[in-house]
C-alpha cells in the first residue's frame, strides 16, 4: 500500500515537472524580436494606464521611471527585468487613479 502511494505521489511530481520543463523551453526558444514584440505590447498597456492616471491628476512621481528601466532593460535584453518594472509601472498607475478618484473633492473646508 505504501509503495502505491509513494509511486502515486513521484508520478505526480514527475507530471508537475513536466509541465513546468515545457514552459520554460518555451519561452526559451522565443526569438528576442518575439521578445521584444511582447515587450512593447505591455508597455503599450502600461502606458494607456498611465496617461487614464495622469487625465484625473492622479500620476505618482516614480511611474515615469520605472517605464523608463524597463525599456532599457528590454533593450538590453534582459526582458524578465524590464516585465517586472513594467508590473510595478502598472500597479503605480492603477493605485496613482483609485487615489486620484477616491480624493476627489476632498480638501480643506474653509
Amino acid at each position: 500500500m505504501k509503495i502505491r502511494l509513494i509511486l502515486a505521489l513521484f508520478a505526480a511530481v514527475t507530471i508537475l515537472l513536466g509541465g513546468c520543463a515545457s514552459t520554460s523551453t518555451s519561452e526559451a526558444q522565443s526569438t528576442p524580436a518575439e521578445q521584444m514584440a511582447a515587450f512593447q505590447k505591455s508597455y503599450d498597456r502600461v502606458q494607456v494606464a498611465v496617461e487614464r492616471a495622469d487625465s484625473v491628476g492622479g500620476e505618482w512621481r516614480d511611474t515615469d521611471k520605472l517605464m523608463a528601466s524597463a525599456k532599457a532593460a528590454a533593450e538590453a535584453g534582459d526582458f524578465a527585468k524590464a516585465q517586472k518594472l513594467l508590473d510595478q509601472a502598472m500597479s503605480e498607475a492603477e493605485n496613482a487613479y483609485n487615489q486620484a478618484m477616491a480624493q476627489k473633492g476632498v480638501g480643506p473646508r474653509y
